[in-house]
This record gives C-alpha cells, structure tokens and sequence, in this order.
C-alpha cells in the first residue's frame, strides 16, 4: 500500500475521532480513544478492505474508506477489551501501556464501547448518498461483530471451559478480515460473497502466526506481552499442534489465501499486495523461517 493510502486510513482515523469526542465531552475518556487507536498497529484490515476495492474497480471510494475506518475502529475496541484486567490482563499494547493500565479499567471499558458505536456512526455518516449499499455494510459488519460468529463470540469462547480452536479463531480473528474482504466489494458493487473464502484463510493464517508469536516470540519485537496463552489456558495452534505442526498449518493457510482470492479485474495486484504483507507478517512475528513463496 502506498504512502498515501496508509495517510488516508490514518486521516479518516482522526476525523472519525474528532466527531465522537468534541471539547464538551470527557477529557479522560477522549484522551482514552485517541490512546487506543493511535499509534498505529499494522492496519492489515482497513488496508485489506480498501485493496479489495481496488481490485474490483473502485481505488478511491469513499464509502470503502468508511468500511475501512468503521472496521479498524472496531479492531482497536477489540484490543481495548481483550486487554482488560478480566481477560488478558495485558500492561501493554503496541508498545506503550494498554488503555486500562493508563487511564484505569472503567475508562477502558467504556472506551471499547464508545469505538464500537463510533464504528457503526462511522459507516452511516460516510453511506449517506449510498443507502443501497450502506445497509448492506452495517449488517456485514454486525455480523462479525456479534456474538454468533464475531470478535463477542470470540471474546464468549474465552470463558467456555471447552474451546474449539477452529471456532475461536474464525470468530475471534478471522471475522474481521472477513468483514474486511466483504466490505470492500461491496462498497465497490460487488458480490461480497465471493470474497469470503479469503478473507477466512487470511485470518486463520494471522491468528496461528500470532500464536506462534506468542510461543516463540519476544515482548520488545511484538509490543505485548507473550506466553500469555499458555499461562491463562487459552486455544492455541501452537500448544495443540507444536511449533512445527502450527508453521505447516500456516503455510497450507497462506496458500490457500492465494487461491482464494476470486477472479477480478485488479487480481494480480491484490495478489502481489499479499505476498509483501503476508511476507512481513511473518517476520514481525518472528516465524519467517515458514516458507514465505506461500503466496508468490
């Protein structure tokens, strides 16, 4: 993605923020939000979503750039309350102290709240001379928000005492993405559908790499803490199937991401666009012995 994309995701950031919070409104918890979206992580999924609709013909929407913004925004409330002293009970977060460890836990969780909320304001503010396909994109995005098969559900999974891990990891990582690759063709008057598949493996992928990471990994590479899996008995790829069986688990993942990604005009671009992000995934993770021609 270009220089000018990735300031077009962070700008369409800002001003999503600027209307959620103005100076009337509590200064704690307007410092909380800008906290929790900024700096920025790797923005793999309003990046996602943006590149679809690249390739299905529409480079410059408006109403992909609302689906990207709405979705990152509900990625960074996902962290907020995947950080909480409840569940992860993480100290850090993309290197600096996570939301609650800063701004304390009631802040946090109505930090996570509001981001939700701003997600869906967010899609209808930017859908509005497009009612047809904004609707369409609000009830995408619920779906893999909700409770049945989004990030809710893969948050829920986490205090079930029996845990699927292929079901966690759809529900709690690969639902995004999903909403990502739908979105984008949907914004640009495609058939989201046809997108799912891809959007499902990438997912997949990410989240074995990232309990790789968590197994493998150093804190001071990723900006999080790691072994926390294994210390609060979460599902991991990593733990069920060993180092070894999770990295071939990733490369089958990876390839199968490549084949997935249906016919359209700007294949070849989305494709190349895959094979660098997914490239530098596996290095940010420390898992880049896997074989990276995955998706060459």
């Amino acid at each position: 993605m270009s220089d000018a994309l990735s300031k077009r995701i962070e700008a369409s950031l800002e001003e999503s923020l600027s209307c959620a919070v103005g100076l009337g409104s509590p200064p704690t918890l307007r410092e909380a939000l800008h906290h929790a979206v900024f700096p920025a992580g790797g923005r793999i999924r309003p990046r996602l979503c943006l590149e679809v609709a690249r390739a299905c013909g529409a480079p410059s929407s408006p109403l992909a750039e609302g689906a990207a913004t709405a979705i990152e925004l509900v990625h960074c409330a996902s962290l907020v309350h995947d950080d909480l002293p409840c569940f992860d009970d993480a100290p850090t977060r993309r290197g600096q102290p996570s939301v609650h460890a800063a701004y304390g836990e009631a802040t946090a969780v109505l930090a996570g709240d509001a981001l939700l909320v701003l997600a869906f304001e967010t899609l209808a503010r930017r859908g509005e001379h497009a009612p047809g396909q904004v609707v369409a994109l609000v009830r995408t995005l619920a779906r893999y928000v909700g409770g049945a098969h989004g990030i809710i559900a893969g948050q829920a999974w986490e205090v079930e005492s029996s845990v699927p891990l292929a079901a966690y990891h759809r529900a709690k990582t690969a639902s995004l993405f999903e909403a990502a690759v739908v979105s984008g063709a949907v914004a640009a008057g495609h058939d989201g559908a046809a997108w799912r598949a891809l959007g499902d493996r990438l997912g997949m992928a990410y989240q074995v790499a990232d309990d790789l990471a968590d197994a493998v990994g150093l804190a001071s590479d990723l900006g999080k803490p790691v072994g926390r899996d294994g210390e609060l008995g979460r599902p991991s790829a990593a733990r069920e199937l060993g180092v070894e069986g999770a990295s071939r688990r990733l490369y089958r993942l990876l390839d199968d991401a490549r084949d997935a990604v249906p016919p359209c005009a700007g294949r070849a671009e989305i494709l190349a666009w895959l094979r660098k992000t997914l490239d530098a995934l596996l290095v940010s993770r420390g898992v880049d012995s896997v074989r990276r021609s995955a998706v060459a």
